[in-house]
């Protein structure tokens, strides 16, 4: 198949690709490594918003790797998601598209190249463009599970200082952008325990992200990401990931930060936060298994998705949100969950990328070249 992979590339990593590279030497594949991102304000660390602004991109290390293992059996193009981006599908016209795109502004950008390729007919990877917005604003995905009666922590959305008092959210708390991901804006002080705290916190996510606040009930268990791989009756709950806090510096708080996620954990210096598969008892399991297949059916989601979920004091899991353009980092030493979760199911990089493709393939009713491996299912 002629397979487009369209992407967006980390602006740092660009720059140090283009720096190092000349006529006779290929490109760095050396992986990113994020700019100081935190200033201290009173003891609370503040992520710049120049530094995290590309935070959800890819690096070249991501994009080549996901290239290299769908050129073993197909042909493969570049496409960057930029606005030249349109005119470049047009003109080539593949067969499908692989998707990794994020986008850059406003609460649909990761619907905005699904979008063009719907309007051009172009079959591709991944939820749709409505799945893609919904998830992305945190507030409406959480409205939907609720209906359905997917637990989720109970929130409040604030869009200005005024409407604090009206979020009847007991403290403590969680205090995140509306619309972000790769833990764009979730501090370890975003974790606010006073009146105080919480109004310092949604002033800057205000200040730094211009978007609305979400307040979200604090759950005090164990937390886990839940990779989901297929569609329909084949799809498959990867062995789950949980996150081990107890390795996070000494007198942090334990959630899932900005700073635990980039700046803490390095590939040079990870730190041992992730058990996969995760210890649970065979009723646990059962329970997070069957609360994120039911919201991954319920958003519609398509291919792959990572659910995130945690623990609430009497040990119930809650879905605290759906990433359906999942990180897909390649070299194990950076942490990423899907791969390790795919590892942990028996699926090298390679495979995984394949699969999804196929995945996507079988539901254009498209022919594809199967790739040489066990089936999950």
């Amino acid at each position: 198949m002629r397979v487009a992979l369209v992407y967006n590339q980390k602006k740092e990593d660009a720059s140090q690709q283009s720096d190092n590279n000349d006529s006779t030497e290929p490109p760095s594949l050396r992986g990113y490594t994020p700019q100081p991102a935190v200033r201290r304000v009173e003891n609370h660390p503040i992520v710049n918003p120049a530094a995290d602004r590309y935070a959800e991109w890819d690096t070249f290390e991501t994009i080549d790797a996901i290239r290299s293992a769908l050129a073993e059996i197909h042909d493969v193009s570049l496409i960057e998601a930029d606005e030249d981006a349109y005119g470049k599908l047009l003109a080539q016209r593949p067969d499908i598209v692989f998707n990794i795109a994020e986008g850059m502004d406003g609460v649909s950008r990761e619907a905005q190249m699904p979008a063009i390729f719907e309007m051009l007919r172009i079959p591709y990877t991944g939820s749709d463009p409505l799945t893609l917005s919904v998830c992305l604003d945190k507030s409406r995905a959480k409205e939907i599970l609720a209906f359905h009666g997917i637990p989720t922590p109970k929130f409040a959305v604030v869009s200005k200082g005024s409407e604090v008092d009206r979020a009847l959210i007991q403290l403590p708390a969680i205090v995140k952008p509306l619309h972000e991901g790769s833990s764009k804006g979730i501090l370890n002080s975003s974790l606010v325990k006073t009146r105080f705290e919480l109004i310092r916190q949604i002033s800057q996510v205000f200040e730094h992200y211009n978007e609305p606040a979400l307040i979200e009930e604090y759950l005090p268990g164990r937390e886990f990401t839940v990779g989901m791989l297929g569609n329909g009756a084949n799809l498959n709950v990867l062995p789950i990931v949980e996150i081990k806090f107890d390795s996070l510096p000494a007198g942090v708080n334990p959630i899932y930060s900005y700073e635990a996620k980039w700046i803490w954990d390095q590939a040079d210096d990870p730190l041992e936060i992730f058990d996969c598969p995760a210890g649970l008892s065979s009723q646990l399991r059962s329970e997070i298994e069957s609360i994120c297949t039911r919201a991954y059916h319920i958003l519609r989601c398509r291919d792959w998705c990572r659910i995130d979920v945690r623990l609430d004091g009497h040990g119930r899991p809650h879905i605290i949100e759906l990433n359906p353009l999942p990180g897909i980092l390649p070299n194990p030493q950076d942490n990423s969950c899907f791969p390790k979760a795919a590892r942990a199911a028996g699926l090298n990089y390679s495979q995984l990328i394949q699969t999804v493709l196929v995945q996507a393939a079988h539901r254009y009713r498209l022919p594809v070249a199967e790739p040489t491996f066990r089936s999950l299912s």
